[in-house]
């Protein structure tokens, strides 16, 4: 069973059983155990084409009289092999990685180490290593089982935050005095927060008033500034962190800031829907930059190596993932139905920050 979207309309899905295939030599069958879903999830359709993401999943072929084109949207969860013809993976494995939102997904895999397994298949050659690459549970030191809900949901969202810092400490802080995140009440911004705060760089949150007591609330932002007060920043130099994806937010944090703005990150999407900014004058500031964070990874890969990248993140995530369990609500949802609302509540903007969601197509979900 698998959960596909129109490309060009978010909010029109349908449920195809695309039926099970015999696999070929060097393929695997993995049951797609349960997948998180955040507003990460919305980001991957919004910009599916730009960044490639539709490639990862390919849709089921449409009906004759059908011209739309449907897209399986991308999630991060936990697969189990139930049928191999491959000597890369045997049966009984758990792996963690991109899936599809379905039942099950067919892999060719490669590439083989101890900590993962890499998705040859031609159709996703193209994509980022990370977004091909499935860690096994076994090896994996960011792995515990007791927290696989928190993985899911949280980690590559977590791996997004650890980049922004990563990109921000490994340019000396831009030498600015503060850095300002926007959407400050996602979970990439909140990481992004934690890890800046940790080290002692002062966090200014950019969210709206519904959510202004949320982010006060955790302790990672030194400061917390409504959309609608922009012009109250400090006029320090400053690096913004663009995770809403708001044109007019963007607009008014560069002319509030101006000369000040050693560095404009783009990292997300959250507000997908907002108009274009409407002011015509040219920006101040430097030109928005997009985060590619696959690119600083394989840079810290070369720098540090593999294993200790691996085991850095780890450290931080284990820290990150005890003290979320301090504030964040876990709720389940089964069923394409269900996941399908989920989604157009994440396209609505009604998402409450203090809960994340985790989702399964199975019948019967297995047990954590």
């Amino acid at each position: 069973m698998d959960i596909e979207v129109a490309r060009t309309e978010l909010t029109e899905w349908r449920v195809v059983d695309p039926g099970v295939r015999a696999l070929a030599d060097g393929e695997a069958r993995l049951r797609v155990d349960r997948f998180g879903f955040s507003s990460n999830n919305v980001s991957y359709a919004v910009i599916g084409e730009m960044l490639r993401y539709w490639e990862a999943f390919p849709a089921s072929p449409a009906d004759a009289d059908d011209a739309t084109a449907w897209g399986r949207v991308p999630a991060w969860g936990f697969v189990e092999v139930v049928e191999t013809r491959s000597h890369d993976v045997a049966i009984g494995e758990r792996l963690f990685g991109f899936v599809p939102m379905s039942t099950e997904l067919v892999i060719q895999p490669g590439r083989a180490t101890a900590a993962d397994v890499t998705d040859l298949a031609p159709h996703r050659s193209q994509l980022a290593g990370p977004y091909n690459t499935y860690r096994r549970c076994a090896t994996d030191p960011a792995y515990r089982p007791d927290a696989e809900e928190l993985q899911m949901l949280l980690y590559p969202l977590f791996f997004t935050s650890f980049v922004i810092d990563d990109f921000v400490a490994d340019h000396d802080d831009f030498g600015a005095a503060q850095v300002v995140v926007s959407s400050a009440s996602a979970k990439t911004a909140l990481g992004a927060a934690y890890l800046l705060r940790s080290r002692g760089v002062r966090t200014v949150g950019l969210t709206s008033p519904g959510n202004a007591e949320f982010c006060r609330s955790l302790g990672v932002f030194d400061d917390v500034v409504t959309y609608d007060a922009v012009d109250s920043l400090d006029q320090v130099p400053s690096v913004f962190i663009d995770v809403s994806g708001d044109q007019r937010v963007v607009s008014a944090v560069h002319h509030r800031l101006g000369d000040a703005l050693a560095h404009s990150m783009i990292v997300g999407d959250t507000h997908w829907d907002s108009p274009p900014a409407t002011d015509d004058v040219p920006r101040p500031g430097p030109a928005p930059a997009f985060l590619f964070a696959p690119s600083q990874i394989s840079k810290r890969s070369r720098d540090w190596g593999a294993d200790v990248l691996a085991a850095t993140m780890a450290e931080a995530w284990v820290r990150y993932a005890d003290w979320v369990t301090g504030w964040l609500t876990l709720e389940h949802v089964t069923g394409p139905e269900a996941v399908i609302e989920v989604f157009r509540t994440y396209l609505s903007g009604r998402v409450d920050p203090r809960i994340g969601t985790i989702c399964t197509l199975q019948t019967q979900e297995v047990p954590a």
